[in-house]
């Protein structure tokens, strides 16, 4: 992941990278120089090449990174082609919250083959009241002029939506909303919280029901209207498939932050745990992506099961769930060596989810009642493994 630019045009009321307890942000360059684009680039293409990539993913973040200049998108991203290998494929995508799409920037980055994503909270007005300017003023006119002009002009070129749960909203009419903006694909992702700072509305399976409510309108509807990343991945995770998800499972961390002044760091969502939490001390000009893999909140980030609380060693639901995700497992004087903060709403609907595929298993026309998870799910847990220190490959974030 790559700062481009690291302010925001946006001002949103929940914001844990603005409004959270980490400021590094107010000490780093507004926008990330030529400089450190071009080292960037360049240990990029150094990893590729030491591990013999054939594919690795390039997303360009912020902050808003559209506020770097869509030109500047394009130009870094070429240089990475340019210098990979033969034979490196280079998967960009932009995360953007959508208010500064017009067809200009859209055909700007279509011709660099940059992929866009849009975060938006809901497909009405009435569900993105929270995603103001720092005026005070609604985004949602332009976010939605942005996400349309993408789905009409450049649906080669749309990601997808990402969409932060809130069980405030109505479920169903939340994910039908979004739907009306043609997403290809939709993220749905649980708020930023933990046991020192919960998230809101906590308690009462509330955001394990609210992914339930969306899971069933979603698996009802005889054909795949959209694609839901957690949906998926939980349906591969208890098939016994391998997926690749921060929210879910075992798999290895696998993404690295280069900020707007070179520093690696960890992903954004430790800042949401306390300051600092996401600094490595290392930085493009000095160190490479292979020194980030052995530091040691990578390396525990890549220990699999080894890494989690004995409490979710124990659990019948450890290779679906996975301890859920790292940043949700905080506490402080504690580290994040805890379950997640979401842990019964993680098995909430990660049992309803195993009910549904065992009912469509299921032969005859009357099945007996379903248990509540497969077999295969709740066997139990293979011993831990081995904590790794480094990883080979990189991969999707």
């Amino acid at each position: 992941m790559v700062k481009a630019h690291g302010r925001c045009n946006l001002a949103c009321t929940y914001c844990y990278l603005y409004e959270g307890p980490d400021t590094t942000w107010r000490s780093r360059p507004a926008a990330a120089p030529a400089e450190v684009l071009d080292r960037t680039a360049a240990r990029i293409a150094e990893h590729a090449r030491t591990h013999g990539l054939t594919a690795l993913a390039v997303v360009l973040h912020g902050g808003e990174p559209l506020l770097a200049g869509a030109g500047t998108l394009a130009r870094f991203t070429a240089r990475v082609r340019e210098r990979v290998p033969d034979g490196c494929a280079v998967h960009a995508t932009v995360q953007t919250n959508g208010t500064l799409l017009t067809e200009e920037r859209l055909g700007v980055l279509a011709g660099a083959g940059i992929r866009v994503g849009i975060s938006l909270d809901g497909g009405t007005a009435a569900h993105n009241r929270r995603r103001v300017d720092h005026a005070g003023r609604p985004s949602w006119p332009a976010a939605a002029r942005g996400a349309r002009l993408t789905a009409a002009r450049f649906p080669e070129s749309y990601a997808g939506i990402l969409t932060v749960v809130d069980p405030a909203l109505d479920p169903v009419g939340t994910y039908e909303s979004l739907l009306a903006l043609r997403p290809p694909a939709l993220h749905l992702l649980l708020p930023h919280g933990n046991w020192s700072a919960p998230p809101p509305h906590l308690g009462g399976v509330r955001y394990g029901a609210w992914l339930c409510a969306v899971f069933d309108r979603w698996w009802a509807a005889g054909r795949r209207e959209v694609r839901v990343r957690l949906f998926e991945e939980c349906v591969a995770l208890l098939l016994g498939l391998p997926a690749n998800t921060e929210a879910l499972g075992l798999a290895p961390f696998d993404a690295v932050v280069v900020e707007t002044d070179g520093s690696i760091e960890q992903v954004d969502s430790l800042k949401s745990a306390y300051p600092g939490a996401a600094l490595t001390g290392l930085d493009v000009f000095r160190n490479s992506f292979d020194e980030a893999l052995r530091h040691p909140g990578v390396a525990a980030r890549q220990a699999g099961a080894a890494a989690l609380a004995p409490q979710c060693r124990a659990c019948p639901l450890l290779r679906v769930c996975g301890g859920g995700h790292y940043a949700h497992r905080y506490r402080a004087g504690h580290g994040f060596r805890n379950p997640s903060v979401y842990c019964a709403d993680l098995q909430h609907f990660i049992r309803h989810v195993a009910a549904r595929l065992a009912r469509a298993a299921a032969p005859g026309p009357f099945p007996a009642p379903p248990p509540s998870t497969p077999s295969s799910a709740l066997s139990p847990p293979p011993p831990p493994p081995s904590p790794s220190s480094s990883s080979s490959e990189g991969g999707t974030p």
